[in-house]
């Protein structure tokens, strides 16, 4: 193929994806560019579970990753040997996704190819982080915009942040999902769960994503519908709300959920999704939820609002959410909310739609 490329690909823990976002982007991406004619290389744990040395024509390159020894510190040497060895590779271009740990070895950046740089969320506004990891952060993302040869922005929020703070022009590259066409009722009666008579969030348990304010407003709404709370509890404000509003009727604290098809399911047959991240950019939970047609009620702030434009329910505070569930007892009120979302996730958010417009990127970074 004319115009081939040799690409790298860092940032994440490897594939195939057995942990998170940035990992099932560097799957879909990796893959779909192979597809496309391109050689890539993925970097990998070399704790990864997939051993390979190739995976759906994808090079894997696995680095020794001492994240099981030394903790989040871990990170920053697994992402030093991964530059280390992008160096010896004569890559055309160096994808890095996310700038936490690996911005601060950014001298040691190859200097023969470019460097093309997802900038993530605003990772240094997380309350979960000490005053002195925000404050790094903030330095990790400077030097990651301000050394990056291009940078990709995954919300049109974070592209004018970049303009602004740094005056730094980025590319938009949304995230990807799919649409879940193949929902099944029996799934969810293991929950012990009735089609459409239930409300969920799905969510980290950390205070950005508003868990509280939902559980607080739900409980205020005061109705029989059960409020199905997924994520791991195991953190300190995960252990906080369990103690606080776990003997509330009517709350369900169900623990983190991985199977697909159980998570999928569980969206499709909810009544109201809610959203409450208030941090980062397009947030792939969120696009699933959509891709899973469901009726979000989302907190209100620009990332969720660029993304969902009309078609959701907002909420500040938790008196606006309890007003929102007392007054939505069936989904289908809001048909045209549903369409819209899937469409966008057909149109807009493809995986195949982003593979194109991160091949022109890479392409265009090139010339």
């Amino acid at each position: 193929m004319a115009g081939a490329l040799k690409i790298g690909i860092l940032g994440t823990r490897g594939i195939p994806n057995r942990y998170g976002g940035f990992e099932q982007c560097a799957e879909y991406l990796a893959a779909g560019l192979v597809r496309k004619g391109h050689e890539v290389w993925v970097y990998n744990s070399h704790n990864h579970e997939y051993q390979g040395k190739e995976w759906n024509g994808v090079h894997i390159i696995h680095c020794k990753d001492p994240e099981d020894k030394l903790g989040t510190a871990g990170q920053f040497v697994y992402d030093l040997n991964c530059i280390m060895d992008a160096r010896k590779r004569n890559y055309d271009v160096l994808l890095q996704l996310g700038y936490t740990s690996n911005s601060i070895w950014y001298k040691l950046w190859p200097k023969y190819c470019k460097n093309v740089v997802n900038m993530d969320g605003l990772e240094w506004k997380r309350s979960k982080y000490s005053k002195k990891v925000r404050q790094f952060l903030k330095y990790a993302e400077r030097w990651a915009a301000m050394n990056g040869d291009v940078l990709v922005a995954d919300s049109l929020g974070i592209q004018q942040y970049l303009k602004d703070t740094y005056n730094k022009e980025s590319h938009f590259i949304a995230y990807g999902a799919d649409l879940f066409e193949q929902p099944d009722a029996n799934i969810i009666s293991g929950y012990q769960l009735e089609p459409y008579a239930y409300d969920m969030l799905i969510a980290r348990m950390e205070p950005e994503n508003n868990i509280e304010v939902i559980i607080k407003g739900h409980i205020a709404a005061g109705i029989e519908r059960p409020l199905i709370v997924v994520g791991k509890t195991n953190n300190a404000f995960g252990t906080y709300l369990v103690d606080t509003y776990g003997r509330q009727k009517g709350v369900r604290f169900v623990g983190g959920i991985y199977d697909t098809e159980i998570i999928n399911n569980l969206r499709y047959y909810s009544n109201l999704y809610f959203h409450g991240h208030s941090v980062g950019g397009t947030n792939p939970s969120l696009l699933e939820a959509m891709g899973c047609n469901c009726l979000v009620v989302a907190h209100d702030n620009v990332f969720n609002k660029t993304v969902l434009e009309r078609d959701a329910l907002y909420f500040s505070n938790n008196q606006e959410l309890a007003t929102i569930v007392k007054a939505t007892n069936d989904k289908q009120t809001y048909a045209s909310f549903l369409e819209n979302n899937t469409k966008k996730i057909r149109t807009r958010y493809s995986w195949a739609r982003i593979v194109d417009e991160y091949e022109q990127v890479l392409l265009q970074s090139t010339r």
